[in-house]
Order: structure tokens, then sequence, then C-alpha cells
């Protein structure tokens, strides 16, 4: 974790700011860069000096942390969590920032009556979290794979990935044959919230993914739980909390990793807009193990982070804009 971790606080609440002023003083390696009431104040100071995390709260005036999300990703990219009073009365706007590249979202931390954050608030996790995954390392190890089953496309997408995947659902018809299981990073809070969104979009069936399901033709799984989502040497399909020092949960790289060792048909590997290094180490992995893979490219990426460190490896064999994955998609399952 970085000795100096710069963070921007957006909320149009004195005494929220405040509250968020105290949580990150009992955080020795975070700095507040600078406060901002309302969004186009935030845009501004992302643009004057660019944090290493924005905290952006949802509903203020002038312009709501939604539009602001959307014009510093286009403008200024950084890592921005959603910290909300609350989260769960918010989910559409939620989704919103998080289709504009929000990385998470929480709960406004709510002080004792000693005025103290209790130690128990999940705020400063996510904050570790998002520090880990800026600062995350990849290897380049191979692992074979060894047992045989059907086509399996396996997508793993963070930064921008709901918008994107969404994108991509909806180009693909009905009769569509292959078996879609998708790895984004997203709070287990908000799964149920982003599969009745894409099942919104596409003509497929979406489902969140429960253990011992096994991936089937025409159907859309979502990784569903805090843990790793990961692939049985029989097929089917497991959450494991293994590796523990992954600073995203799930991991698309624990995922991809276990394609390419257990899945012994064929696959293809596509990974999507992110920020960071996860999946990188992963689709290499499929790669080596003989699977194609695909990475989306810089223009479409609303964060060019994951997919740039794949192709940095050597990863993907394909370098796609977003509007044609669906295509190679198709064409995959055409394939023999």
């Amino acid at each position: 974790m970085p000795p100096e971790l710069r963070i921007g606080v957006v909320n149009d609440l004195p005494i929220a700011t405040e509250v968020l002023k105290r949580t990150l003083a009992g955080m020795p390696e975070c700095r507040l860069a600078w406060t901002a009431a309302d969004g186009a104040q935030a845009v501004a100071r992302c643009r004057e000096d660019p944090p290493d995390i924005v905290l952006m709260d949802l509903l203020m005036p002038v312009m709501n942390g939604v539009e602001a999300t959307r014009q510093i990703m286009a403008r200024t990219p950084c890592a921005i969590l959603i910290v909300t009073a609350t989260v769960a009365g918010n989910l559409s706007l939620v989704y919103e920032a998080m289709g504009f590249g929000a990385l998470d979202a929480v709960n406004m931390p709510v002080p004792g009556r000693d005025g103290r954050v209790p130690d128990s608030n999940p705020l400063p996790t996510k904050i570790r979290m998002l520090a880990r995954l800026l600062g995350k390392h990849a290897s380049t190890t191979p692992i074979p794979r060894v047992s045989p089953s059907d086509l399996l496309i396996a997508i793993g997408c963070s930064t921008g990935g709901p918008r994107a995947l969404a994108d991509i659902f909806a180009r693909l018809p009905q009769d569509f044959r292959g078996s879609l299981v998708v790895v984004q990073h997203v709070d287990s809070a908000f799964a149920p919230g982003l599969r009745d969104w894409l099942a919104s979009v596409t003509p497929l069936p979406v489902a969140l993914v429960n253990p011992g399901d096994r991936p089937h033709a025409g159907a859309i799984l979502l990784a569903a739980t805090n843990d790793h989502l990961v692939i049985r040497s029989d097929g089917a399909l497991d959450y494991s909390v293994e590796p523990a020092s992954e600073p995203f949960r799930p991991s698309v790289d624990v995922f991809f990793e276990s394609i390419a060792r257990h899945w012994g048909g064929r696959s293809l590997g596509v990974l999507l807009t992110g920020m960071g290094r996860d999946g990188a180490r992963g689709l290499l992995a499929m790669k080596r193990a003989g699977f194609q893979t695909i990475a989306q490219d810089e223009k479409t990426s609303l964060v060019f982070g994951m997919p740039r460190a794949a192709i940095e490896l050597g990863a993907a064999e394909k370098i796609l804009p977003l509007e044609a994955v669906a295509d190679a998609l198709r064409d995959a399952c055409a394939g023999p």
C-alpha cells in the first residue's frame, strides 16, 4: 500500500464531510487532498489536482455524483468510491455511477455517541482495497488444463464494466449458443441489481452463480459473492475464499486461471475495461492453455488499465473495440 494515499472528498453536507475527514484521519496511510461541495466542484478539482481516490456522494446540488463521475472518468480518470447515506435507497443512481466508472459503493459512516467512527465501519476497508488494486503486480505462471466440456466464454471487467457488458449482451441473439460466465468487480450486495439490469437489455437469461451450477449454452451467469468464482475439475462452478491476498473479490485472475487449469473443452477469455491489472495474468494463462483471448481496445475502454496490462503481457490474441466483441463471440460459437 502506498505510504500516502491522496483522497478527494465530495459532499454538500458539512457534517458528512467532517465525518469523512475524521475517518481518513484515523488511516495513517491516507491524506485529505481536497474537499468539494458538489459535483461540478469535484470535476474542477480532479482536473486541477487529481487525487488517488475520490469519495463521491450521489445527491448534491448543481451536479449530482452520477454526472460528476461521468465527467471525471471522461476527462481525468481516477478511482471513484461512492459514499452515500443509503446505498440500498439509491441503487439506480449507484448503478448509473458504476456504469460511468465508479468502482464500488458504501454507506456513509455513522459516528457513535462519542463522535468517533466505529472501527467496524467498512469504508476504511473499501479504501484500502482500492489502494491495493492501484498498486497490484502480476505474474505470468502458465497453468495446464485437464478436463473436457463445451464452449465457455469467460468475461472479466471492472471500472465501466456494467455498461460494457450491457452493450455486448444487447447485441447477442436469442439463439446464441455460447455459455457466458462473468466476473465483474462488484460487491455481493449489488450483484442482484446488476443481474436485473443486464437482464433488461438482453434476450438471454441472466442468473447469479450458485455453487455447483454449470455453464450452459445460451445463458449468462454472474459471480455473486465476495469470494472468488472458480471452475472445479468436474466442470462445475464454485466459490473459494483463497487466495485471500487478492485485492478484489471476486478476482478475474483467479477465475481465468481456474479455467486454464480445469476446462478441457473450447473456451474464450475476454478482458474488458477496468482499473488495475486484474485479469491480465489469468488471460495469459488461458492463452498458454490453448484458448482464444480478447482484450478491449483503448479507445472504447472507459479505463484501459486491465486490457492494457493483458496486452503488455502478450495475453490478448485479438484487441477489439467494444462494438466488435459481440461479433467475435458469435464467430467463436460458429467455430469448430
